[in-house]
């Protein structure tokens, strides 16, 4: 069947969210698959990762990546097939990860490569939801922020909010590697339950039943070494109290401030940096993408050997996506998050 036959079903960013998007933000339109022209491919979405940042990305303030643009695709990243390619470097049938936004196709061209940071993924290596998760951005984020910024040594406590996340899980794990106590906090006792048991960390703080303060009293006698923040806001301050001298705090994310529409809750304990001579520092796993292939190589190993473990939350369905974004923000899904386009 011609490339022309067929429609591309996407989601567009209609209006500017204030506070939680809501399905009045998103348009939903439907344009002709186009063939590629020489050098391009076109791509069939199966999989797209649904992540935090991407409420980031529908602001129209400055960051380290340009806004997504009133009628432009919602910008993600996924997990596609290859079915018509001008590339002799991509063959149809190869599976691939790039920058494939909320459509049902993605047409690259050559100019557009680059850019899309398309790769072929190896699904002997790794199940195409796992190149999502531990092998893909989460996986990244987690291990350069860890390995880089948080430089762990072994005996060391390292605590992970949003443990049960697709980065937390990660950092988690590889702590353990490293020879560290890692300690997580996760929202409701099946989380903090898994996270334990099933990946392995030696503790998890349930935020929703207890109190964080008196969690990381109990599960950080000695105190924090390296925090990996994902949520910001209070938490943060209940770790900054417990910070060790020469700690190392990774602000990764501050998912509990994104829908917010009063101003952003800075830390109120950051004097802690002061009297422990701590290190806070922020990233962006963008700028780590030339070693990205090393990660995948060490990261992949620990999963065919059993000693990382990956866990996805797969909800079916493009027309989904408006609500499917939410879970990651209500606490409600469970592992790295994704979004089932096709099969």
């Amino acid at each position: 069947m011609p490339s022309t036959a067929l429609s591309n079903h996407q989601i567009r960013l209609a209006a500017r969210p204030v506070g939680t998007p809501t399905r009045d933000n998103w348009s939903f339109t439907s344009e002709p698959v186009a063939d590629p022209d020489s050098g391009g491919v076109l791509v069939k979405t199966l999989y797209l990762s649904l992540d935090p940042a991407m409420r980031g990305w529908m602001n129209d303030a400055k960051s380290y990546i340009p806004p997504v643009g009133i009628g432009e695709v919602m910008r993600a990243g996924g997990i596609g097939v290859v079915v018509a390619s001008k590339n002799p470097a991509y063959a149809v049938g190869d599976h691939v990860s790039a920058g494939l936004g909320v459509q049902e196709y993605c047409l690259i061209a050559q100019s557009e490569l680059a850019r899309s940071g398309i790769f072929k993924v190896d699904a002997k290596v790794g199940t195409l939801t796992q190149w999502l998760n531990v092998l893909g951005m989460p996986g990244m984020t987690g291990y350069f922020g860890l390995s880089d910024i948080g430089q762990p040594k072994a005996g060391e406590t390292v605590v992970v909010s949003g443990a049960a996340g697709a980065v937390g899980q990660t950092v988690g794990q590889l702590a353990k590697i490293r020879g560290c106590r890692a300690v997580g906090i996760a929202g409701g006792p099946a989380k903090c339950d898994w996270v334990v048991r099933e990946l392995g960390f030696d503790a998890c703080i349930d935020y929703k039943s207890g109190s964080v303060r008196d969690g990381l009293k109990e599960h950080c006698p000695k105190g924090v070494d390296i925090y990996f923040d994902n949520v910001g806001g209070e938490i943060l301050d209940h770790v900054l109290a417990k910070i060790n001298r020469k700690a190392r705090i990774i602000i990764c994310g501050a998912i509990s401030q994104y829908n917010n529409t009063a101003p952003v809750q800075g830390p109120k304990n950051y004097l802690s940096l002061l009297v422990n001579r701590a290190r806070m520092e922020g990233m962006v796993v963008f700028d780590y993408a030339d070693r990205y292939p090393v990660a995948i190589v060490e990261m992949a190993a620990y999963l065919k050997d059993g000693r990382m473990k990956s866990k996805e939350d797969v909800v079916a369905g493009l027309d989904t996506f408006p609500e499917a974004l939410l879970k990651l923000f209500s606490g409600e899904n469970f592992g790295k998050l994704v979004l089932q386009v096709a099969n």
